[in-house]
């Protein structure tokens, strides 16, 4: 493996500060340059420092960040001079902190790449061929196998990990990872105990990994505190107030918050988290409880599990048989809040955190009289789905057919036949209407309509599934599928292959992987259909095997199929034999830094013509510039 070129030097006078860490990008330059010069103990002992250095970084500064916070709380009276005070004094609270156990700050803020070699574990690839000149294979099969767990496609780390053991010496005890994560640690020992009937010493470790889980993910949560990096916010260039630039760092903050359960659940070397982690724990544990007939502890882990997956059928069974044997009734385990300012107001409020919790009940307003629910997800045989008709009216049906047909789309992505050569596909966006309207190429009134029952669609989304959060547009496409004449016979395929809509379905693992090129942050779906008059086209859900329908819905106008975007609800359309089916497709996202771009335009668009209707020309908008 060809090795990375160290960072940047930094003067050597830095190494012999008394008392002080070194900067760990500047040991991790030593190490390089003593790699390069084939000094091996002083590879290792500056690559050792480097990682000790590196730690002892991030855990002063989630101590401090932790302390700080404890000492400086908002309290009750909340108001925008208080806000800002707890925050002036909580930023002089840290930086004193950090001073004094690590020096000038500045000293230790390393580059990304530094950063990102860290994160892959790139040192430990430098310690194992060190250790292997020294003579010290125990310590390089340790370096090695801390390595191979986070590049496990690295095919010379494996062949060096089989050559470590058959030497004389090399213990299996020898071959840790250094960098393992102590709750994902203890929940894998655990899950070894339960399966080998060992249910007491289970319990004690899935415990140990629930008191390590939420300990790390405090400490992500007080690394998330410092300024975050995403792109497409420039605020020079927006030129935002105080306050806008006050509440979009905490937005930022706040979706880092959000990735830490993410990150938590994911193992090294992975791009996805483990399936259901955290609800996992306590799924385990009311077995284990139930084999040691500890039945209180039991009925507290699964009315735990319940926080997570409201309702789930068998865990509520359980629930049920505990109350029945006890007699009597119990409290979940750990519920925890997270506290959050993050209103331009500086008004405060909490924030329930995490992903898999998310506070979730099916069954809210449908907001337009008209709507009517058909099916809920139980009807519907899964979880988070909704079947509702009525959405729009058979003219705005009409109108939105003609506006399709006249727009004679380009497919998806330039591709006539994206998902089966049998059918042409046909689509455009809410902007591309518009544009075509203000030209006089479609009628503007349609165009109008395009935009406006999309917006009906994502509010009866959004109540519904009654989220807490604004539910924001990630992508909308007004779509057709025609079937090509001559080429139905004996047709075996599907319009649209299953598939889920933030994640990659894998139906032999049974899994579906949260990971590009997936859309990740897509979190909802939807479909509203404009016509029912052609053969084939029904909408179908199926197992995660791909291949077991547990729902299917036949298109017509005013219908629509809503669902929550992820691995639960995989989905597709059988094969349009003969007509052409349309519909308006839409996908939504909680995470406000994913909006659709043209979505913001077409707004600006639509405000820019409604100036027009009440003002007259006076003002002389053209909204053919916001196109």
């Amino acid at each position: 493996m060809g090795l990375p070129e160290g960072p940047l030097r930094v003067p050597a006078r830095l190494l012999q500060q008394p008392g002080r860490k070194a900067p760990c990008d500047l040991l991790y330059d030593k190490a390089v340059q003593a790699f390069s010069n084939g000094d091996y103990t002083n590879v290792v002992s500056y690559m050792e420092g480097a990682l000790s250095s590196y730690t002892e970084v991030r855990h002063t500064k989630v101590r401090c960040r932790l302390r700080c916070q404890d000492q400086h709380p908002f309290d009750e009276t909340f108001s925008d001079m208080r806000f800002t005070d707890v925050l002036l004094r909580r930023a002089a609270c840290m930086n004193t902190c950090i001073e004094e156990k690590l020096g000038t700050q500045s000293v230790h803020k390393i580059s990304e790449d530094v950063v990102q070699d860290f994160h892959r574990r790139i040192p430990y690839n430098y310690l194992q061929l060190a250790y292997q000149k020294l003579k010290q294979p125990e310590k390089a099969a340790a370096a090695a196998h801390t390595y191979f767990q986070a590049n496990p496609e690295h095919v010379e780390m494996g062949q060096n990990l089989e050559q470590y053991k058959d030497l004389q010496g090399v213990k299996e005890d020898h071959f840790v990872d250094r960098e393992a994560r102590p709750h994902q640690r203890s929940f894998a020992a655990a899950v070894r105990l339960y399966d080998n009937g060992d249910h007491k010493g289970a319990i004690a470790l899935f415990e140990e990994a629930l008191v390590e889980y939420y300990k790390a993910d405090s400490e992500c949560r007080a690394l998330c505190q410092w300024p975050q990096k995403f792109e497409g916010h420039d605020y020079l260039r927006y030129r935002y107030s105080l306050h806008e630039l006050v509440s979009d760092h905490f937005t930022q903050v706040l979706h880092c918050e959000h990735e830490c359960v993410r990150d938590l659940a994911t193992r090294p070397g992975r791009l996805s988290p483990m399936e259901n982690y955290l609800p996992l724990h306590y799924d385990y544990l009311q077995f284990a409880y139930f084999h040691v007939d500890r039945l209180d502890k039991a009925l507290q882990c699964a009315l735990t599990y319940l926080l997570f997956h409201k309702g789930e059928e068998s865990m509520t069974d359980n629930v049920n048989y505990y109350r029945e044997v006890l007699a009597h009734d119990g409290e979940p385990r750990e519920v925890r809040i997270f506290k959050c300012s993050l209103t331009t107001t500086a008004e405060r409020f909490h924030v329930a955190f995490f992903k898999y919790c998310s506070g979730i009940c099916v069954g809210g307003p449908l907001v337009y009289d008209s709507v009517q629910l058909v099916q809920n997800s139980a009807a519907l045989n899964g979880t988070q789905r909704v079947l509702l008709d009525h959405v729009i009216s058979e003219e705005e049906c009409l109108d939105l057919r003609r506006l399709a047909v006249t727009m004679a789309g380009d497919g998806y992505r330039g591709k006539m036949s994206p998902h089966t050569p049998n059918e042409k596909f046909e689509g455009a966006t809410v902007l591309k209407t518009l544009q075509y309207g203000y030209e006089g190429r479609v009628p503007m009134r349609s165009a109008r309509l395009f935009y406006d029952i999309s917006e009906r669609a994502r509010r009866v989304i959004e109540s519904y599934f009654l989220l807490n959060s604004t539910l924001h547009f990630s992508y909308t496409h007004l779509v057709c599928r025609t079937a090509i004449t001559g080429q139905q016979d004996h047709r075996n395929d599907l319009s649209h292959p299953i598939h889920a809509d933030n994640c990659l379905l894998d139906p032999e693992a049974n899994e579906c992987w949260k990971e590009p090129p997936a859309y990740t942050y897509r979190d909802y779906s939807a479909l509203l259909y404009l016509n029912g008059d052609f053969e084939g086209g029904e909408f179908i859900f199926t197992e995660m095997d791909a291949k077991t329908v547990t729902a299917s819905v036949k298109p017509m106008c005013g219908r629509m199929v809503g669902f929550s975007s992820g691995g639960e609800n995989p989905h597709g359309v059988k094969a349009v034999t003969s007509g052409q089916r349309c519909a308006v497709a839409l996908w939504f996202t909680l995470d406000p830094l994913f909006r659709e771009l043209e979505r913001l335009q077409a707004d600006e668009v639509i405000q820019a013509l409604d100036t027009q209707s009440v003002w007259g020309q006076g003002l002389n908008i053209n909204p053919k510039d916001e196109l």
